[in-house]
């Protein structure tokens, strides 16, 4: 097709010089090289340059018009094999680079489903990319337990932003959604810090804040990685209060690390947040004063209830140069 194309417009310069330009060529190039392999990507630029210098032959080569878009041509070609050659090492061409990389966002997202809470239990997650970026390096895992009477979630940031972020994220989801439910809430870290430490990833390391919730009691215990604490909102006092635990250190950098846990209660009308580092920090404040500013949105949702409230707290961080992930758990 993209031969007949080009033989086409080289009768049509050759009818109309002075109506079609030399550059309608152009995209004919760019149009092979999205969407053909290498192989065939060169044999429609053979056809195509010598067509190009078949009418220059005919309607004269030294015309400017026709050497601006002779290099033009060349240089846009040189670029679309380079471009055809990379996505051949990947073993895909055409838009099948883009459909993976959708389908890789599209299944992380799906990871971080939520179970469905019996009440009077009920959570949210929102996750939100950095500026201009379409993949998150925050994800977020969750299950509930055979007998339905445990929920665990985690929320995880790995290091680095876009593509590179969202392809370990993936991995790393797929791995932690798989020890999640399957240990001991308190070995969990652990495992996903030795687990992470077998990867020898050169940007490797994550933070992340795991919960394990018992639905029939509301006692919870938790555990953070490197990340920032979660806060509590307790009904009888109507106050928002950061867990006092003490985090244990990043996810794959220190081996045999330890844990520590603190455990608490959820009564009715209480509700628990956990958050990435995103929402409350910044380059120039303090991570101190971005919790105060997440405890004041916090708080502005007493008054009407807490649904929808991860996604106004994640929505409306101190700036928006990293990736943002909230989930928030109360009971009614």
């Amino acid at each position: 097709m993209l031969v007949l194309m080009a033989v086409l417009m080289s009768v049509l310069i050759d009818q109309w010089p002075s109506v079609v330009p030399w550059m309608s060529f152009v995209p004919l190039v760019v149009i092979a090289g999205l969407f053909l392999p290498p192989r065939w990507l060169a044999v429609v630029l053979v056809v195509i340059f010598g067509l190009f210098a078949h009418e220059g032959w005919l309607l004269g080569m030294d015309k400017p018009s026709f050497a601006g878009a002779f290099v033009v041509s060349f240089i846009v070609a040189g670029m679309m094999v380079w471009l055809s050659v990379s996505r051949a090492r990947l073993g895909v061409h055409g838009i099948a680079g883009e459909s993976i990389l959708v389908d890789l966002r599209d299944r992380l997202r799906a990871h971080g489903e939520l179970p469905t809470l019996p009440e009077p239990w009920h959570a949210e997650a929102a996750l939100e990319p950095a500026r201009d970026e379409s993949f998150s390096g925050d994800f977020v895992v969750a299950t509930r337990s055979s007998s339905g009477n445990r929920l665990e979630i985690a929320l995880v940031d790995v290091s680095g932003k876009g593509v590179n972020a969202g392809t370990r994220a993936l991995l790393l989801s797929g791995a932690l959604g798989g020890l999640l439910g399957a240990l001991d809430p308190a070995d969990f870290l652990g495992a996903a810090n030795s687990y992470l430490l077998r990867q020898k990833w050169g940007e490797g390391f994550a933070t992340a804040i795991h919960l394990a919730l018992e639905l029939d009691t509301g006692r919870f215990c938790l555990g953070a990685a490197g990340h920032p604490p979660a806060v509590k909102f307790s009904a009888g006092s109507g106050r928002w209060q950061v867990l006092d635990a003490k985090a244990g250190p990043l996810l794959g950098v220190v081996d045999g690390a330890a844990f520590p846990r603190v455990n608490g209660q959820l009564h009715r009308g209480d509700a628990v947040l956990l958050c990435t580092d995103g929402v409350i920090e910044t380059r120039t404040r303090d991570m101190n004063v971005g919790i105060d500013r997440m405890l004041g949105a916090a708080e502005r949702l007493v008054p009407h209830g807490f649904s929808g409230g991860a996604s106004r707290i994640c929505a409306a961080p101190l700036g928006v140069t990293d990736d943002r992930g909230v989930v928030l758990i109360w009971r009614t």
